[in-house]
């Protein structure tokens, strides 16, 4: 059974539907000392970094997730869940993630495009991946759907199964063990997005 975490900074209503298309039973999963009884587990979330960690803090949920991500149980985030993955974020403030992988959270900085973009990066767009079970039959280049301001940067190359140009290449897929996060939506990316979820289940 796949659990997916409600801290009510998630567009869970969209991923659990996406899982109900490919015959798959989810639990929106309120109860972090619930959070070891499944098999999988989904960190979605939608707004702000530092929001999204107080709302982790009030519900007694950090610890928990850290303990599921030693557990050797597979774990994915998903857009702002992937980033939370990670150790720091300085989206309106410092402020520290769960610490799961190594690596910070930055803005997309414009001085640094190849060409005038609009900020956040919000639409279609390839993401260059390496060979990891969660590609499967999934070309090398395929397009997925983005809505971000910030990218995570990591600290080691390993890490990194997935990368994006947006004014300039940043990573988009993460895996360091069991836990694996994605940038863009795969709730929201048709096909290919439907069968990245369909290669997590499989994991």
């Amino acid at each position: 059974m796949i659990g997916i975490v409600d801290y009510n900074m998630g567009n869970l209503a969209s991923v659990q539907n996406a899982f109900a298309s490919l015959g798959e039973e989810t639990v929106v999963e309120s109860d972090p000392a619930k959070f070891k009884n499944y098999d999988k587990l989904i960190l979605p979330g939608v707004g702000a970094f530092g929001d999204a960690m107080q709302h982790l803090r009030e519900r007694n949920m950090i610890e928990p997730l850290q303990a599921y991500a030693l557990s050797g149980k597979y774990m994915l985030g998903i857009c702002l869940g992937m980033q939370l993955l990670f150790e720091s974020s300085r989206e309106f403030g410092e402020h520290e993630g769960l610490s799961i992988i190594k690596g910070h959270v930055t803005a997309f900085d414009a001085n640094k495009f190849s060409e005038p973009l609009k900020i956040p990066h919000m639409g279609w767009n390839r993401m260059f991946t390496n060979k990891h079970s969660l590609f499967d039959d999934l070309d090398e280049k395929h397009y997925l759907y983005f809505v971000h301001t910030y990218h995570v940067n990591c600290t080691h190359e390993d890490d990194i199964i997935g990368r994006t140009n947006y004014g300039y290449e940043f990573t988009s897929a993460v895996a360091h063990k069991n836990v694996m996060g994605i940038q863009p939506h795969p709730e929201k990316s048709h096909e290919n997005g439907l069968k990245i979820l369909k290669n997590f289940i499989k994991l």
